[in-house]
Formats: structure tokens, sequence, C-alpha cells
């Protein structure tokens, strides 16, 4: 016979409590897993970080490919721009110096208005101008530059002695519009006085004339520009080339 073996005391609800507070419980330690939570959270943010990168790089690079297409647009037109300047810049200085050349030649005119006039004022009573040429520029003497290549004059006439002549190329040394350097005589002679045309028709008698000095002088024009000559030419009366040299001084062309 099996005998049943009942303890009653389990189903008191004072055994009830006490044998639950003694039952072991299964926790979970929550600091071990921090570092778990910690490596998660960085490979969960990793790959939204790394993908967020890569759009912003993407819209950089398609803000930098625009910028780099604009510049190279703006590049394109600059040049453009650049090379008509630079045509422009050769046509002016083609200009420039077309324009120098002509004032070039311009500075260098001596009207021979003004240096008739010259001679005038500087001869000497006694000493008479027959003829006045011009010649090819004189032979340069050895150690000197190489004379104007506007050429010089030969003056020809009579005076009454040879100091007379000296003294009118003293004269002529210091005048503006020739070289003093070349400025001399070339000959002096004495000969018979010429008899005025019509003198000997009037009458039947020999006229005899006292002798005079046959000379002739040549001198090199002057390298001096026109414009440092306003002056000068002022008094001589060329009153048109004065106007222009002011005129093309006042607009720059020639400088004061």
């Amino acid at each position: 016979m099996y005998s049943l073996d009942i303890n009653f005391l389990k189903d008191r609800p004072t055994y009830q409590k006490n044998f639950e507070k003694k039952r072991p419980g299964i926790s979970l330690p929550t600091d071990g897993l921090t570092p778990v939570y910690i490596g998660l959270a960085i490979g969960i943010s990793f790959p939204v970080l790394v993908g967020t990168g890569l759009w912003f790089l993407q819209a950089k690079n398609s803000e930098l490919e625009q910028n780099i297409a604009q510049l190279d647009q703006e590049n394109q037109r600059l040049e453009l721009q650049i090379g008509d300047i630079k045509k422009i810049q050769t046509q002016t200085s083609k200009i420039k110096q077309e324009t120098q050349a002509l004032v070039s030649v311009f500075d260098q005119i001596r009207p021979w208005s003004a240096m008739l006039q010259d001679m005038r004022d500087r001869i000497p009573p006694v000493v008479q101008i027959e003829s006045i040429k011009q010649i090819a520029p004189l032979a340069p003497v050895q150690g000197q530059s190489a004379p104007n290549a506007a050429g010089g004059v030969e003056i020809s006439g009579f005076a009454r002695s040879f100091n007379d002549v000296n003294d009118f190329m003293l004269t002529l040394q210091q005048s503006r519009f020739f070289k003093a350097t070349e400025t001399k005589i070339m000959t002096a002679e004495l000969v018979d006085a010429p008899i005025p045309s019509g003198a000997q028709s009037t009458t039947s008698l020999q006229i005899k004339l006292p002798q005079v000095i046959k000379y002739s002088i040549q001198s090199s024009l002057s390298d001096v520009h026109a414009s440092e000559l306003i002056r000068e030419l002022e008094q001589k009366g060329t009153v048109g080339l004065v106007a222009r040299i002011r005129s093309l001084q006042q607009t720059g062309v020639i400088q004061r």
C-alpha cells in the first residue's frame, strides 16, 4: 500500500511568500552592455556619416563643375577681349609711330622766308648778297657727327673788304637757323666791281669802279627743332608754322 505524504505547509500564504523571496531571479548585467551599445551606435552612425559626406562631396563637385564651366566661358570671353585689346594696341602703336614720324618731319621744317629774313637782319651794310642756293649736306668732318640731312646753303655776293666778309660769317654763326661749326668762308677774292646793268648804255665814258671782294659762304642748317625756334620764327613773321606747332603742343604730340 502507498502512503501519501502531503505537506500542507507549502500551501500556507506565509510559506509562499518566503519561497518567492528565496527563489533566485535571472538578471542581466547592464554595466557590461555599455560598450556594445556604443559600438552599435557607431556602427549605425558611420554609414550615415559616410553617406552624408558622399552626398555633400557630390553636391560640391557638381557646384565646382558648374563654376569651372562658367570660368571657362568667362576665360574665353576675356581672351577674345584681350585679343581685341592687343589689336587695338598694335594699331594705336602703329598710328603713334606714323604720327611721330610725321611730327618729326614737320618739326624739322625750316621756312625759307624766316631764314632769308634772318640773313637780311644779320648782313652788314657793306655786304651784298648776289645769290642763295640750297646745297647737299656737307661732308662730315672726321671725329664729328654726320651733318643734318636737310643740307645747307651757299651764299654768294660782294663785300667791300675781307673784314666785312668775316663779320658776315660771324653773324651767321650766331644764328640758330645754321650750325656755327659748319658756317665757313669757302672763297674770298679781290675782283673788279661789277658794273650795274644799264650803266654803260647811259654814258659813253669808261667807268672804273673800285675793286671788291667776291665771296661765298657755306653753312649747314641747324638740327634744332622748329618747336624750339618759336621765338625766332615769330620774330621773322612765320606765323602759320608757329600756330601749327603750338596746336600740336597743346594736343601733346610735341613736347613743350
